[in-house]
């Protein structure tokens, strides 16, 4: 049975990797500080080959058994926790990827590091591969967490230049799904949440920006795929179908049939333009693509929403 640390793993995509690698037969370490996660995501993986410890990553990691997988999931990936935390963000990225790192050395274990389409900042290069090297602001207010990631890149690849851990990257788009926090911050559970209240939804800017929106359940199958590979440089992961804003707002209005109206506010600071992933890397080095379109993928997070409100 391998044994799998997962970092981060109460929160919404860690919890969606736990179960999927309890399900491939793994033993899972969730660890969680429980800061953006929550003991509700992994309240159903009762099951004697999963344990949870409740630790800050920014804090030394002692795991007293051996491990085969260490995913380093954690980090404030939403716009309202790293503006709430921009200190813990960047101490995140950086002494929480380096514990982490050291755990896998230590164990001898396949490290993979979840980055982010975040370090590609405000593209000028569209769609972005994997050799861009990104439009960042280091100093605007996404910042703390854009810089935290391609920090962390830099150390998983000194770690595994210098000391021979054997290292991946994935750098995640967009992705939605069951378990995303309702104010999250992020523009689907943001749409799904207004719309379901009958309040207005909120566009920034006039809508046009785009981004590419990839289903959890596809996002969870290419990170273990790019875990249980051979490959240490970055790979994106994420559905390169491309949407504005705007259009994903009125296709949650049809997915509810929700009567809200859309009220347009100010774009944020350094808000992206565009955002869509060449994922040709991903098809050749790990034979996936996405399976699950952008309508498909909003019924099924609709009728999880409907199931909790049900338990509830």
């Amino acid at each position: 049975m391998p044994t799998s640390l997962v970092t981060g793993g109460a929160g919404f995509l860690g919890s969606h990797l736990c179960e999927a690698l309890l399900t491939k037969g793994h033993r899972v370490i969730c660890l969680d500080n429980l800061e953006s996660g929550s003991l509700a995501n992994i309240e159903d993986l009762r099951d004697d080959a999963f344990s949870f410890l409740h630790h800050d990553v920014s804090e030394p990691i002692a795991i007293d058994e051996p491990l085969d997988f260490v995913y380093h999931l954690a980090a404030l990936a939403s716009p309202i926790d790293y503006m709430r935390l921009p200190l813990h963000s960047l101490k995140t990225g950086s002494y929480g990827t380096h514990h982490a790192l050291g755990v896998a050395k230590w164990k001898r274990a396949r490290f993979l590091l979840a980055s982010t389409s975040e370090v590609y900042g405000d593209p000028e290069v569209h769609p972005q591969l994997e050799t861009y090297w990104g439009n960042v602001n280091p100093i605007g207010p996404r910042g703390v967490y854009d810089e935290a990631k391609r920090y962390a890149e830099a150390l998983t690849m000194a770690y595994h230049r210098q000391q021979g851990v054997d290292t991946s990257i994935v750098r995640i788009f967009n992705t939605y799904g069951p378990k995303m926090r309702p104010n999250d911050g992020r523009a689907i559970p943001n749409f799904l949440s207004q719309a379901l209240a009958e309040k207005p939804l909120t566009v920034y800017g006039d809508g046009s920006q785009t981004r590419s929106f990839c289903y959890v359940d596809d996002l969870i199958r290419g990170l273990v795929l790019l875990a249980e590979s051979g490959e240490h440089l970055p790979v994106n992961i994420g559905n390169p179908g491309e949407y504005t804003i705007l259009q994903l707002a009125e296709a949650v209005l049809a997915a509810t049939g929700s009567p809200s109206q859309i009220l347009y506010e100010a774009l944020p600071v350094d808000d992206p333009q565009v955002r869509q992933p060449d994922i040709t890397r991903a098809r050749q080095i790990l034979g996936w693509e996405p399976e699950i379109e952008l309508d498909e993928g909003l019924r099924r997070t609709l009728g999880s929403l409907e199931r909790d409100a049900t338990r509830a």
